[in-house]
């Protein structure tokens, strides 16, 4: 059998033919990639736009239960009704300090089932983590959670995708009390009070000494400047909205 011998020339030409293939091929994946890294940045809602001095009170319950039933007291004691936004790990623990806060007529809020961070995670993982909490607390509660929080405020477009493919609304805070690093009840309000306006959310956590010692005065100072406390859900502009860079809630 003859082989056939390729001269200088030929072997030149298919050289050159990879190259160029592998030209074409690295400018396809750049192209694809850029257009990928391309896609706007989705923003969860940090606050809504209105004129209104209507603010929401939401608190995070991922760790200790202790604090509870004093926060239920206070709130019931100004007639505040808050939002409250559960880890399932934490539900699964102290279930019926879940049903004792929805049975007060809170506001309930999936705060992922075990506080992993979502943007190190697959859309499915996701998607199965928020499931995961809200059919938890539905089973808990007899209610359906509309509303998302992200752990620790990790978001990024897939992880509020997750959240409204399942019809819920991703939702972030615009004043935080920072009460996980134990400030004293004074600094905590402090705080609340230079960044609270009208539309905003305020951050809280369960088990926190330091929230229960700040959140009385801080009910009444905003309520004497004209402040009035709705839950998450109501401050959501209803209709057509889109979020703002900022994450801010508008109307169209």
């Amino acid at each position: 059998m003859k082989y056939k011998v390729f001269g200088k020339k030929q072997i030149f030409w298919v050289i050159m033919g990879l190259v160029w293939l592998a030209v074409i091929v690295t400018v396809v994946v750049l192209t694809a990639t850029k257009a990928v890294n391309a896609a706007p940045r989705r923003v969860p809602v940090y606050c809504v736009d209105t004129d209104e001095k209507k603010i929401a009170l939401t608190f995070n319950a991922a760790w200790g239960d202790e604090t509870t039933d004093t926060v239920l007291e206070i709130l019931d004691r100004y007639g505040v009704k808050a939002t409250f936004f559960f880890v399932g790990a934490f539900a699964e623990q102290y279930p019926e300090s879940v049903r004792r806060i929805a049975n007060a007529g809170h506001e309930i809020g999936n705060h992922s089932m075990r506080h992993k961070n979502p943007t190190k995670q697959a859309y499915a993982e996701i998607l199965s983590d928020i499931s995961a909490c809200s059919e938890l607390l539905a089973s808990l509660t007899g209610v359906s959670p509309r509303l998302y929080r992200a752990p620790a405020g990790a978001y990024d477009n897939k992880t509020i995708e997750a959240a409204e493919s399942l019809g819920m609304t991703a939702v972030q805070w615009s004043a935080d009390s920072l009460d996980w690093k134990d400030p004293s009840p004074e600094a905590l309000a402090g705080r609340i009070m230079k960044r609270v306006s009208p539309g905003g959310i305020l951050l809280f956590h369960l088990g926190k000494e330091n929230t229960l010692r700040a959140l009385p005065g801080l009910l009444r100072e905003l309520r004497s400047q004209g402040y009035e406390f709705v839950t998450v859900g109501e401050l959501l502009l209803p209709g057509e909205t889109y979020v703002d860079a900022n994450g801010i809630q508008r109307e169209k």
